[in-house]
């Protein structure tokens, strides 16, 4: 219910100026309802001060009856006179977007807000005759115009002609808006001085986003010599004064103790704000904490992905291939390669050459559905890399070629490329290697092959060490040699190998260059088998069916041969009928 105006209310609106006055008294008294219809009165008979007051009681919605389009409509009336409060408020109303007002002079449709976006033209219009009325605040926001409005309005001239005039009236705005204009083009230090010193003034003034500036001049040693404690306090402030970005780089210090005493907790808490706020990198690191673990609790991968999600939506492309990897791996969320193809291309078409050699190994993998993952095109993405002289860009170009990924196979092509590609990928030495051996996209020659493969194997590449030993046991592009080839297969087997595990296991059963040893024979198909290598498998079963090198063990023995016959080894079953039939005998 609207209040009532009193006997002396009534009669003050009797008069346009009493009613002023006496508006002015109820609203230093919190009297709120019954100062704003006075307000009205005397705003009706024009009086520009009360104008303001309607204008700012419609705006604040102190009265319960918030309205942007009528606050607009009485600031304009107001600014129309002059004044510079009404016209400094029609700028803001303009650049918040909360109402559209044209200039020209005259009145337009206003709009509620919300319906309307931001109007630099507008704003300017009506912040220059209160700059240039000395209005400092108005000067401040002509100066922010200048600098961060559309690109036709931009003007560095005139945004640091008002900064520097909001600065010399003393305005710690003006102060950092000079500041943050002139650091990045100062050069030399005396411009570099001037320029941290009008931020460091607008700091004084403890304003935050000052303090986040000064945090990074400490931080990146501009101007000042590097101080990471000095760093630290500028964040916390801006961090407290809600500086979204302050508050990532605060949590980030406190996570690793960087020029604060190390507060794991409260550092994660700074960087989850930020990270909400929109922070992607800072919803990056929340995710990295989650993938890690704190050496107390297990990692939690499923929490990790929502942090990474979150990331990967801003366009961090680190943050978009961690969780294109979580889907790849089913760690924490449900398995789903499509949905890790999408991820993995969201982070190479940001340049993250490591999302796409993930991504065309998945394509390559044919287990997405065409349906939901459109290919793309990696190869391109390599060649683009190669042609520019990148190494690894020419060893997945290579790939693309010799697998036909995008592109149709092409030997050659690869080969060349894999060449190019090996003076700084080991990777590319055992492929050159490799297409040697095999005669592809070239005439075999398994001399130079073996070279090749040397050359990877010299710098622990287990594929090249196991090639380079199957061409001395083949005795291919030099004598044989299966010592040479046993202590290069031990290598690749005490690097986890299955395969190399299940060649010694061979080597050791006998028939080649070095003593037979059933015991080191078994050892190694056991040690193969375990790490779930068929054809080890098949070989341990036959041992323990045997009793080669070990005690007869049936059961044991079936176990290993079922696995073998699950695996596709179709020989296993020939021994697992021999061992139900020298069962059957025995009993």
């Amino acid at each position: 219910m609207a209040p009532k105006l009193n006997i002396a209310d009534r009669l003050a609106a009797r008069n346009p100026q009493k009613a002023l006055a006496r508006a002015l008294e109820l609203k230093a008294a919190q009297q709120h309802g019954r100062a704003f219809k006075l307000f009205v009165i005397a705003a009706e008979a024009g009086i520009t001060e009360a104008e303001c007051e309607v204008a700012s009681y419609y705006l604040s919605g102190l009265t319960g009856l918030r309205n942007t389009g009528e606050a607009a409509r009485w600031f304009l009336r107001a600014a129309q006179k002059g004044d510079i409060q009404a016209q400094r408020n029609l700028a803001l109303l303009s650049l918040s977007g909360q109402a559209s007002i044209k200039t020209g002079g005259v009145a337009s449709l206003f709009t509620e807000a919300g319906d309307a976006q931001a109007d630099f033209d507008a704003a300017l219009a009506w912040v220059l005759p209160a700059s240039q009325a000395g209005d400092t605040e108005a000067q401040v926001l002509a100066g922010f115009i200048y600098t961060a409005g559309p690109e036709r309005l931009r003007d560095e001239a005139q945004a640091l002609h008002w900064y520097t005039q909001a600065a010399e009236a003393g305005s710690p705005y003006g102060h950092l808006g000079l500041g943050v204009i002139t650091l990045p083009k100062a050069k030399g230090d005396a411009p570099t001085f001037a320029a941290v010193a009008h931020i460091r003034e607008a700091a004084a003034a403890d304003l935050a986003a000052a303090h986040y500036f000064m945090g990074l001049i400490y931080e990146k040693a501009i101007g000042v010599a590097a101080d990471l404690t000095q760093a630290a306090g500028h964040y916390g402030a801006a961090a407290k004064g809600n500086i979204r970005n302050a508050q990532g780089r605060y949590g980030a210090m406190l996570l690793h103790g960087m020029g604060v005493k190390a507060n794991p907790v409260e550092g994660e808490t700074w960087l989850r704000r930020a990270a909400l706020a929109g922070d992607g990198h800072a919803a990056a690191v929340v995710g990295n904490i989650y993938a890690a673990g704190d050496g107390k609790l297990p990692p939690n991968y499923a929490e990790a992905a929502t942090w990474f999600r979150m990331s990967a939506e801003t366009g961090n492309r680190d943050a978009a291939r961690a969780l294109a990897m979580l889907h790849q791996t089913g760690a924490g969320i449900p398995r789903n390669l499509d949905e890790a193809a999408f991820w993995f291309r969201r982070a190479a078409e940001a340049g993250d050459t490591k999302a796409q050699a993930d991504l065309a190994s998945l394509f390559l993998s044919g287990l997405t559905n065409p349906k939901f993952t459109e290919p793309a095109p990696v190869h391109e993405w390599f060649e683009q890399a190669a042609e520019a002289g990148d190494l690894t860009g020419a060893y997945n170009y290579a790939v693309c070629l010799a697998q036909g990924v995008g592109v149709a196979r092409d030997d050659a092509k690869a080969l060349a490329w894999f060449r190019r590609a090996s003076e700084g990928v080991v990777n590319a030495q055992y492929w050159v290697g490799r297409f040697l051996a095999e005669g592809r996209g070239t005439a075999a020659d398994p001399e130079e092959a073996r070279i090749w493969l040397q050359k990877s194997a010299d710098l622990g590449l287990v594929d090249g060490l196991i090639s380079l030993a199957q061409l001395h046991l083949d005795g291919q592009g030099g004598p044989r040699d299966d010592e040479a080839a046993r202590q290069l297969l031990e290598r690749a087997a005490g690097a986890g190998h299955p395969g190399a595990m299940f060649m010694l296991g061979a080597l050791y059963g006998g028939g080649h260059q070095i003593p037979a040893d059933r015991a080191q024979s078994l050892a190694w198909y056991r040690a193969g088998a375990e790490k779930g290598h068929a054809m080890a498998a098949l070989m341990l079963g036959k041992y323990l069916a045997l009793g080669i090198a070990t005690p007869v063990n049936r059961v044991e023995a079936r176990h290993w041969l079922t696995l073998a016959l699950k695996a596709g080894i179709a020989d296993a079953q020939t021994d697992l009928d021999a061992l139900e039939q020298a069962g059957t005998a025995e009993a």
